[in-house]
């Protein structure tokens, strides 16, 4: 747990990022350290049950940290990815986030009709990128069994968007 908690004391706190207003939650100093980010995969991945088939991080933190978490749980990966980045996309959905609009993609052939999946991104503020996530790969046929990320904003009621789901974030702020 002390490793834990000094991997995110790491984290900083940017004002006015990406407009004015916003605090933006600054991971790559974990990223920078290979203890931290060690400390923040493994708790990521305990939250998550040890039978899920698929990891599915959200572009773009999410990506760094759910790959590592596919890796340590030794299941595969269906990348979430943010429009005109896939070559050939299953779906897609726009969603609202707390300082706009923003819409995500899950590419073809990486989810089977299902596959027990766990949503892995930095960040849960208002819950839409994660709501949007989850709705993406329930279209798909699989089930959400876990949702895991490292910061929850509370002030911003993302765990009330995703009500009935497993959700576990490693700090609360």
């Amino acid at each position: 747990m002390a490793n834990l908690e000094r991997a995110l004391a790491l984290v900083r706190t940017v004002p006015d990022f990406p407009e004015p207003g916003v605090l933006f939650r600054d991971l790559n100093p974990v990223f920078a350290s290979p203890a931290a980010f060690r400390a923040v995969v493994d708790a990521l991945a305990a939250a998550i049950p040890s039978d899920v088939d698929v990891v599915a991080p959200v572009e773009a933190r999410g990506f760094l940290l759910g790959g590592a978490v596919a890796v340590a749980l030794e299941c595969a990966m269906a990348p979430i990815r943010k429009p005109g980045k896939l070559p050939v996309v299953a779906d897609r959905v726009d969603y609202e986030l707390e300082y706009g609009t923003a819409t995500l993609e899950l590419p073809a052939d990486v989810l089977r009709p299902g596959a027990r999946v766990a949503v892995v991104d930095d960040v849960l503020a208002t819950g839409g990128t994660v709501a949007a996530t989850c709705e993406l790969v329930e279209r798909a046929g699989a089930s959400v069994v876990a949702v895991s990320v490292v910061l929850e904003l509370a002030a911003l009621g993302g765990r009330a968007r995703l009500a009935g789901r497993d959700v576990h974030s490693l700090q609360t702020i």
